[in-house]
């Protein structure tokens, strides 16, 4: 049956462009040699036909991966755990994949047609080799609250495998994942497998960046666009002139970086990185509330977004004008203090403040997304004062990045299965404290009966509207002027100190 599969999966690479046709016995052969399978090499001869290539004509790409990485297990090729399992299948997939030159040349060849018609095969391509798993995205649960706010996007990322017990134990993380020597990898029990990963050499402002894909994509075309030289994540006008000169390439995208301090920052600032794609945020919906003006700037239109963080918004014509612009707003704000609503720029030499920002084309405007940052602590708020607060971690306790800024919710794998066991306990009055898996969240639970009367059929819609109601109340938490009277007249006396 393994021979089967074989066969199953050099008919899949075919099929998908991997390879050429003329490519079929190499590649059989060297699928062989990684299933340690020698002996069989005779039994594909094309001419033979044996009846066992008739065996799996159906079967997905999971499948045949999954079958093939089972005989590898029973043979006692690899050993039987998450880790190793995700190493040998993308070392199946390795084989297929073409070399970084074909790909770089094939995607330039999509250039030439429409920058539009490049990412689109790119994506689809890194699908293909599943660098991408189509079937582990597809088992991501995922869902929309509407809020005051908009309507948030609300995901429990499954894709992600969990640690494999060794994994964990090794504990040898490398430097980085995102430099370009990950580039066909063969990886390790504590980092994944590259042979199936390409990136795409790209110029940006002047210097060598590339360009790649998410292998979990939150949302769709999730990509990555990295600095070529490994330096840290900084924001300031190079950032900004970056970023626009990314979206001025690729118009059908978005791009934004990560702040570049703890806490407030992503979970890779020794790489300097961007994240894109093609997908539109709630933020990116939300409207402007207040206009305002920057003295020097009129010509730049600018405003408060309606958005539980704090964001301004300023959109020009002329690209150049707005990095200036941002550029002023990020030299304020990383020297501004206003201890009436807890700004500080600093203490004890420590930095406090930046900028998420988010670039886009709208129409025939360019478009910056400032969101101001701050990541100070306190002994009441070790974790961060404009960091989800204690109440809400039995939901999300993780630092607030790009993603989530713009309003996508990335909650940890583990609700799943707490989010059901919590259902049967509401449904069937159960002890809400009886089990580790729920306890976490029976003070929220308990105040939910106040509002609801749960049923079997109503407890999974409620439970879902609640968490993201919860993510909402996390993104005021994370935002550094509240939406209130006060906190818009401590924002608007920031922007007065923009000069």
């Amino acid at each position: 049956m393994v021979n089967g599969y074989i066969a199953a999966l050099a008919d899949y690479a075919v099929a998908k462009g991997l390879i050429e046709e003329a490519d079929r016995p190499w590649a059989v052969n060297r699928l062989l040699e990684a299933m340690g399978l020698y002996v069989l090499v005779n039994a594909f001869c094309p001419h033979r036909e044996p009846s066992w290539r008739y065996l799996v004509p159906q079967a997905s790409l999971e499948e045949i991966l999954t079958a093939l990485v089972n005989d590898a297990v029973a043979r006692g090729v690899i050993e039987d755990g998450i880790a190793s399992r995700d190493l040998f299948d993308t070392k199946l997939m390795g084989v297929l994949t073409p070399r970084p030159s074909q790909v770089i040349a094939r995607f330039h060849e999509k250039m030439a047609e429409s920058r539009e018609a490049a990412t689109d095969w790119f994506y689809n391509f890194c699908q293909d080799t599943d660098y991408i798993r189509r079937y582990r995205i597809a088992r991501d649960v995922k869902w929309v609250t509407a809020t005051e706010f908009g309507d948030l996007d609300i995901t429990i990322n499954l894709s992600k495998p969990e640690k494999d017990p060794r994994a964990i134990a090794a504990a040898r993380y490398p430097k980085c994942q995102l430099c370009r020597e990950n580039e066909g990898y063969a990886g390790r029990l504590d980092h994944p497998a590259r042979q199936n990963h390409r990136v795409i050499p790209v110029t940006i402002d002047g210097q060598d960046w590339f360009f790649q894909y998410s292998p979990y994509v939150y949302y769709n075309e999730h990509c990555i666009v990295f600095n070529g030289r490994h330096v840290p994540m900084k924001i300031d006008r190079s950032a900004f002139r970056k970023l626009l000169d990314f979206v001025i390439q690729f118009p059908h995208y978005f791009v934004g970086s990560n702040a570049d301090l703890p806490i407030v920052g992503g979970s890779i600032l020794s790489h300097d990185h961007f994240q894109g794609g093609r997908y539109t945020f709630a933020m990116e919906k939300a409207p402007v509330e207040q206009t305002v003006t920057f003295p020097g700037y009129e010509d730049v239109e600018a405003g408060i977004v309606r958005w539980p963080m704090s964001v301004i918004r300023i959109r020009c014509a002329d690209d150049k004008r707005l990095v200036d612009l941002a550029e002023k707003i990020l030299t304020a704000w990383r020297g501004y203090s206003d201890p009436d609503a807890f700004i500080f720029a600093e203490t004890d030499g420590e930095p406090h403040n930046t900028i998420t920002p988010i670039a886009r084309k709208r129409g025939d405007k360019y478009e910056l997304d400032l969101v101001l940052r701050n990541n100070i602590t306190t002994e009441e708020f070790p974790l961060g004062v404009f960091h989800p607060h204690p109440e809400l971690h039995h939901i999300k306790k993780e630092n607030i990045g790009l993603i989530e800024v713009m309003g996508l919710a990335v909650l940890p794998s583990r609700l799943k299965n707490e989010l059901k066991e919590l259902a049967d306990a509401l449904v069937s009055g159960g002890d809400l404290r009886g089990s580790d898996a729920i306890a976490k969240h029976a003070d929220w639970a308990e105040e939910l009966k106040t509002r609801y009367t749960f049923t079997a059929e109503n407890v999974e819609g409620i439970l879902q509207d609640e968490v993201g109601k919860v993510f909402a109340r996390v993104l005021q938490d994370a935002g550094v002027y509240k939406c209130t009277p006060e906190g818009r007249a401590a924002f608007q006396k920031f922007i007065a100190s923009v000069q």
